[in-house]
């Protein structure tokens, strides 16, 4: 679990005083996520999710809250930002820039089926269309800048094999970065512990704190690349079934361009290299916190290994647009 900021339960009725929300019942830390402290919040009137943002700025974070506003607004399954009585998303707490959101109902899957994922890719593509019109925008913090800076702390803890592959990739995605390929809001953390199911239906996507501006299409192979995965096998290989289904879904609402095709195996590889670096760095240099969990650094290691020797072409899809 990861909480790095305790909120006791006076703390967080004081707090709470602010919302016209009813009195606190009870509260907890939720067993998920490295970046945020999390709780599930319950009071007389309803059920959210508090976050404590223990790495971003006031001055970052409307975007992210305007964001989950816009798209709930469109009709895009996700948590909505509750303003308190000043009409405000963003509060402080303890020291840290703290917000409520509502709690959706549902829960994450594990094992997605072919149908989880056609359901996954066509909600997607939504989110995507109306992130288009969402004008704010923040850049990738996790992009190629932010890769090679953190090469340069994690290198002292890699072997040389794994050094050698960081660096090529890095060299090679900051060739090819995709700044040409259709743009807008994206999640870029879209996986399947992001994602609640109800009743075989995607009732919620959560944790948008990673949004950015980015590539659409960039988007979709970070989602790929935890959804479509042959789980069972030591390889990382994605699974033909699941991949043609997300990708049909997706692009039957959204059509794909014939750019985002041809650049679909380097966006496979760069969704991978983003999460191993991160991964890297979370394991080697953690912060200290309450309750910790560091995720396997070498799973996506091994999924940017098996992209490379692959070299994964983009699937023929059903009612292909030009």
């Amino acid at each position: 679990m990861s909480v790095f900021t305790t909120v006791n339960a006076l703390q967080l009725s004081a707090w709470l005083a602010q919302y016209a929300l009813g009195p606190l019942v009870r509260h907890e830390g939720i067993a998920a996520g490295i970046e945020n402290t999390n709780y599930f919040v319950t009071t007389s009137e309803g059920r959210y999710v508090l976050t404590l943002f223990e790495k971003l700025q006031p001055s970052e974070l409307p975007f992210y809250l305007n964001l989950m506003a816009h798209l709930a607004a469109s009709d895009v399954p996700c948590p909505a930002p509750v303003a308190d009585n000043s009409g405000a998303y963003l509060g402080e707490l303890n020291g840290k820039p703290a917000a409520l959101v509502s709690r959706l109902t549902g829960k994450d899957i594990a094992n997605p089926t072919v149908r989880d994922c056609s359901r996954i890719g066509a909600v997607m593509a939504r989110m995507h269309i109306a992130g288009q019109r969402y004008t704010a925008r923040m850049d990738n913090p996790r992009a190629v800048s932010w890769w090679t800076a953190a090469r340069a702390e994690i290198a002292p803890f890699l072997n040389l094999e794994d050094a050698a592959l960081l660096s090529s990739e890095i060299d090679a995605q900051a060739d090819t970065f995709h700044a040409d390929l259709p743009q807008g809001a994206i999640h870029a953390d879209l996986f399947r512990d992001n994602v609640l199911f109800h009743e075989g239906e995607v009732a919620g996507i959560i944790d948008f704190y990673f949004a950015c501006t980015g590539a659409l299409a960039y988007d979709v192979a970070i989602a790929v690349n935890d959804w479509c995965l042959n789980h069972d096998s030591a390889a990382c290989d994605l699974n033909p079934a699941r991949t043609q289904a997300l990708l049909t879904a997706y692009h039957a609402v959204r059509p794909f361009t014939p750019r985002e095709r041809a650049a679909w195996p380097m966006l496979l590889r760069a969704g991978a290299l983003r999460f191993w670096v991160s991964r890297l760095y979370d394991y080697h240099l953690p912060r200290p916190g309450e309750m910790t969990h560091a995720k396997d650094p070498g799973h996506f290691r091994r999924v940017l290994a098996s992209h490379i020797a692959n070299a994964t072409s983009y699937p023929n899809l059903r009612a292909e647009h030009a």
